[in-house]
């Protein structure tokens, strides 16, 4: 058991170290994860990397620098959000799949309620057009978090 524990912490610690850039000293930095937030991209509204929360996970998406529109078109400058469990973004251009760990939110929606397994996952939210086309890592947001037991 404890075993497993201590695989678990390995896990998010390297999950978190590969998803967010590094300062110039080579150590993680708020500040930039809160810059990151007033730039062109996509965000969890209510989460950041590392938190600890129960499941269900209840995530709020945002977006900046373009619009939410539902599925269907394709339309400059809007699309829709995509929510990777456990992966990571989808190269631009490319169609980001729709399987249990791939949920599109085509009618628009911003957020949504996740029953996730204890324990580290990693989240990533991408951005897509109407044809449900990546808009590529530039829209793509990941953060590493633990669901309690």
């Amino acid at each position: 058991m404890k075993t497993n524990s201590i695989i678990s912490s390995l896990l998010l610690t390297a999950l978190i170290a590969c998803n967010q850039p590094a300062n110039e000293s080579g150590n993680n930095s708020t500040q930039e994860g809160t810059q990151k937030q007033n730039q062109n991209g996509v965000y969890f509204v209510n989460h950041k990397d590392g938190d600890t929360v129960a499941s269900p996970v209840i995530i709020e998406m945002g977006v900046r620098g373009m619009t939410v529109e539902p599925a269907g078109k394709l339309s400059e400058g809007k699309g829709h959000h995509h929510l990777i469990i456990d992966g990571s973004f989808v190269e631009k251009g490319q169609m980001v799949p729709k399987d249990e760990t791939h949920l599109h939110f085509g009618k628009g929606q911003t957020t949504d309620t996740l029953k996730l397994s204890p324990g580290p996952h990693l989240l990533t939210l991408q951005f897509g057009d109407g044809m449900h086309q990546s808009y590529g890592q530039d829209w793509s947001q990941s953060l590493a978090i633990i669901v309690k037991k």
